[in-house]
């Protein structure tokens, strides 16, 4: 039997935490025995995909997730609409840009799911789309003409939906990347 999750409240206390320390400052406490930590988005570049800061001579600590943004839209048509436009910045490389879109008709309850990458290189100014995108879709039958889309535009990789006719869908996006420069 596994001991996970086991909980044993004899065994000794652990001393409390005063401070705590990130990739830069640190929260100090005690604030009423407590330091907060926060979640945070980001698409600044960091390898490991995660940074820690901390707010000296206060409580805060904030645990930021790298290399990815955020999106939402609502469409209410069949007319491409971006829900995200990511900068691939001026330096010269590629991008491997990844992640996934669901929809939701909240008005008939149909709604999709789709998963998406691309590859792509930067001179520092203009974007080239190396090879098609790549995408699954899952979704309900009347909602056969909903799709996402990758494309580029100047210095940018767009992130489109296309919604159905008629019908209001929420859309949700989550973009994540890896760059080589």
């Amino acid at each position: 039997m596994s001991q996970a999750g086991i909980y044993d409240d004899s065994a000794t206390p652990l001393p409390d935490i005063e401070t705590l320390t990130g990739d830069s400052g640190g929260p100090v406490g005690p604030n009423a025995g407590n330091i907060n930590v926060f979640g945070v988005d980001s698409a600044t570049n960091i390898d490991n995909g995660i940074t820690t800061v901390g707010t000296p001579g206060s409580s805060l600590l904030e645990v930021t997730l790298t290399n990815r943004t955020t999106g939402t839209v609502t469409t209410s048509d069949a007319t491409l609409t971006t829900i995200q436009t990511f900068a691939l910045g001026a330096t010269p490389g590629v991008f491997y840009v990844y992640g996934n879109v669901q929809c939701f008709s909240s008005g008939s309850s149909v709604g999709g799911a789709f998963s998406f990458s691309g590859g792509y290189r930067t001179d520092g100014a203009t974007v080239i789309e190396l090879g098609t995108e790549f995408h699954d879709d899952f979704k309900d039958v009347s909602l056969n003409t909903a799709d996402i889309f990758l494309d580029v535009s100047g210095s940018d990789v767009l992130l489109q939906v296309q919604g159905v006719a008629a019908t209001t869908l929420d859309w949700n996006s989550l973009l994540e990347f890896r760059q080589v420069t």
